[in-house]
């Protein structure tokens, strides 16, 4: 069939729409999904002791869904929104540029108006944010909310880990839809969204600040709140299966090239380079933590587990910067943050408030401490010539048209490429500052609404943790399921699970009860 040039016919999208930033767009959420389910979900199931796995397994299945809920009925709108609750935004334009730096530019750039987008435009019109206003988004609003949803689903779950074996899984359903939209919902708009920091000039390039700092600083403030896990747990926390530990880092290590490789929001050159240079980091952070580990520590030997804390120190570190730093560069963030982190975990351990909160998994050393330096050597290495968007020609639907490689890297009139000006290259250290002022607002955030929440949270449950006897048990008690069932039930009876409600009666005939010393009767 021969259409007539000009006349109206069914078109599988319209001319906005990109389909290879679409197809990016939607690929690269798919990857940090991954991240979450399975990946996070598998690693911290095999780090903890075998009575636990069911019951990580539960929290990060049940907060993924919390999230994706609550994301797209109310959430998503308060990140990333085009218009802000105090109107300093309007239509994902910023307005009253010229009062940065007031009390009434914070206020009215604080977070976005919450809203559901769950209507045929609210998901098919195209995306609309002061996210990036510059150049129109090539894809639905869609594209970018599922995106940023596996961002903000990954977060609580990484927090997870420092809470693990003691809060109530009643608590922490409560707490993951609270959490994101408070905290996340507000520090998102602020960095991301267009919000007050990202019109100050703070950069996050993937969210170092806004996940993995604020995921560090809340774990260790829930960590806090609830005490300790039991002394035994802590006595005897060995993983209960490191190939599958192994399984789960390395999804997270490649699900990364769709975190980082995705956040330019085009697929571009930025996108690759994030993609190599997060991959740099992260190979570098590894050797690092796995040589000062044979090298360094009291059992001079290289360690596995040591090479994963490694690989999430690089992972975190290029996080914030990952598309504005060159090779070298991503060499030496991952180097840095992981030697700094090292050093965290084996001395700053031992010292207050560090040595008194039980964080489980050491969420605060990996990713809050990681995260604050990773963003803090943007200000460092952040290379003026790794150009995220350049210069260059759009045609009425908003595509590129007619601009050369020379053309796109060149400033022309008012347009400047964007890229960030490290100290190493300018020797200015604004960028430095930004940073700072960033972080200890995330900092500061994370920490007081999350001391809230779980106080709150525990008055309305009587105690955010489960009873001593709960814990002796783990998953039977709280599930009543096994991710290593035995092949009798006797092990369900007497002794501790007695004390947990979940006394089957005792023993199956002719199978001895495990909960009574041994027959001393002789035939």
């Amino acid at each position: 069939m021969v259409h007539l040039i000009g006349a109206a016919v069914p078109v599988p999208y319209p001319s906005w729409l990109n389909t290879g930033d679409n197809t990016w767009q939607i690929t690269a959420a798919t990857f940090v999904g991954l991240m979450s389910l399975p990946a996070l979900a598998v690693l911290y199931a095999s780090l903890v002791q075998k009575k636990w796995a069911v019951n990580v397994l539960a929290m990060m299945f049940a907060g993924f869904s919390l999230v994706m809920l609550s994301w797209f009925l109310w959430t998503y709108k308060m990140g990333f929104g085009p218009n802000a609750i105090g109107h300093g935004i309007i239509n994902g334009v910023p307005q009253d540029t010229a009062k940065t730096g007031t009390w009434t530019h914070f206020f009215t750039n604080f977070v976005g108006i919450p809203g559901s987008i769950n209507s045929a435009s609210g998901e098919q019109s195209q995306a609309l944010s002061a996210a990036n206003s510059i150049i129109p988004f090539h894809f639905p609003n869609a594209s970018l909310a599922y995106f940023q949803f596996v961002f903000a689903a990954i977060t609580p779950l990484l927090f997870l880990g420092s809470v693990l074996s003691r809060i109530k899984f009643s608590a922490w359903c409560l707490l993951v839809p609270l959490w994101s939209t408070i905290v996340y919902g507000v520090d998102a708009f602020m960095l991301w969204g267009g919000g007050y920091f990202a019109q100050e000039g703070a950069l996050d390039f993937s969210g170092g600040y806004v996940i993995h700092m604020s995921a560090g600083v809340s774990g260790f403030v829930a960590a806090w709140v609830l005490g300790p896990r039991l002394l035994r747990d802590r006595q005897h926390a060995l993983p209960n299966n490191l190939v599958m530990a192994a399984v789960g880092a390395g999804i997270l290590w490649l699900g990364w090239n769709g975190f980082n490789g995705g956040d330019p929001y085009y697929a571009g050159a930025s996108a690759a380079a994030a993609v190599v240079n997060t991959n740099l980091a992260t190979a570098t952070g590894v050797l690092v933590w796995i040589g000062m580990d044979a090298w360094l520590s009291k059992a001079k030997k290289p360690t596995f587990l040591g090479g994963v804390n490694g690989m999430i120190c690089g992972l975190v570190g290029i996080t914030p910067c990952a598309g504005w730093v060159n090779g070298f560069g991503a060499i030496a963030v991952g180097g840095i943050c992981t030697v700094v982190v090292w050093v965290c975990w084996n001395y700053l351990s031992k010292v207050r408030p560090f040595s008194k909160v039980d964080d489980a998994l050491g969420v605060i050393y990996t990713h809050g401490i990681a995260g604050f330096f990773g963003g803090m050597l943007l200000g460092i290495f952040g290379d003026p010539s790794m150009i995220e968007y350049g210069c260059g020609h759009l045609n009425g639907s908003g595509q590129v048209i007619a601009t050369t490689n020379n053309y796109y890297v060149a400033s022309h009139g008012s347009c400047v490429p964007f890229s960030v000006d490290g100290l190493v290259y300018t020797g200015s250290a604004h960028q430095l500052w930004e940073q700072f002022r960033a972080a200890i607002w995330v900092i500061f955030w994370s920490a007081l609404i999350t001391f809230i929440l779980m106080k709150v949270i525990g008055l309305v449950l009587r105690g955010a943790r489960y009873k001593d006897e709960i814990l002796e048990v783990g998953d039977l008690a709280i599930h009543d399921e096994e991710a290593f069932p035995e092949d009798t039930l006797a092990t369900r009876s007497g002794g501790a699970f007695a004390l947990a409600g979940i006394d089957g009666g005792g023993a199956p005939s002719g199978v001895p009860d495990p909960s009574l010393p041994p027959s001393t009767e002789t035939s």
